[in-house]
């Protein structure tokens, strides 16, 4: 599909990969919205950027969604992009006791698959008019092969099932294309405490890999050497679970 001269909305569009993605976009000539609960850090990366629009809004509150959803009916009726890129991720050790994880699952899974969930339905008849248009959900190497995140990984194992099944239902009726970007390791904020600054790849790399894909209609999209771990995942699930919980981390970063 064409990636210039589109209305696009980037959940999560402050900082990291987010930022990356509605930078490429907005210097490829196209109107990009970007959304993040952070007004000040929202303003702060609109400044960056040419032809951007900021709304702040918090995905997992039902309430701000329709708001936003509102307003992007009113003024960007063309909106023919939606990235799911907004994400939640804590690190605890389910073996302990007191780390409370059913609170903190039920957090990653609102943001991670159920908000995602919920802004797609409400934007899709607005997609679904458009001659051409797009999804883009962000997914993460971990949903084939989960990490210490624990629950990050299950919310993004949903996300890649739930993905699947919303490409297959609009290949039957709709020009809506269903596209799933699947990161490693990434050098952002959000996996400092895992090792980000470290191990991760820059966020740019993702975002190129994204708008290639996009230009060819490769609908699965493994970055960097989440291409390797999908390989070995289909040879040996069990090797690539070892590997990916292993010292060596990096060896799939």
């Amino acid at each position: 599909m064409k990636t210039t001269k589109n209305t696009v909305l980037i959940t999560g569009g402050s900082a990291g990969i987010g930022l990356e993605i509605a930078s490429l976009f907005s210097k490829n000539d196209n109107h990009v919205i970007i959304v993040g609960r952070n007004k000040e850090r929202l303003e702060n990366a609109a400044a960056q950027l040419k032809n951007v629009t900021a709304i702040a809004c918090d995905v997992s509150n039902e309430e701000e969604v329709d708001s936003l959803v509102s307003r992007v009916n009113n003024e960007f009726p063309n909106l023919n992009i939606l990235i799911n890129n907004a994400g939640r991720a804590v690190l605890y050790n389910l073996s302990e006791e007191g780390v409370n994880a059913f609170d903190k699952s039920a957090d990653e899974m609102l943001t991670n698959y159920l908000s995602v969930i919920r802004l797609t339905e409400k934007l899709l008849p607005q997609l679904k008019r458009q001659d051409e248009a797009a999804i883009v959900n962000v997914s993460s190497i971990v949903a084939l092969v989960p990490s210490r995140l624990a629950t990050y990984s299950a919310s993004k194992a949903a996300l890649h099932s739930y993905t699947q099944s919303l490409r297959i239902s609009l290949e039957e009726n709709s020009s809506v294309k269903v596209f799933e970007l699947m990161p490693p390791l990434v050098d952002t904020d959000f996996s400092v405490g895992i090792g980000g600054r470290i191990n991760g790849i820059h966020p740019s790399i993702v975002a190129a890999d994204l708008v290639k894909a996009m230009e060819i209609n490769e609908y699965e999209i493994h970055v960097g050497k989440t291409a390797d771990l999908y390989k070995l995942f289909h040879s040996s699930p069990a090797e690539a679970l070892k590997l990916m919980n292993s010292s060596r981390r990096d060896l799939v970063n």
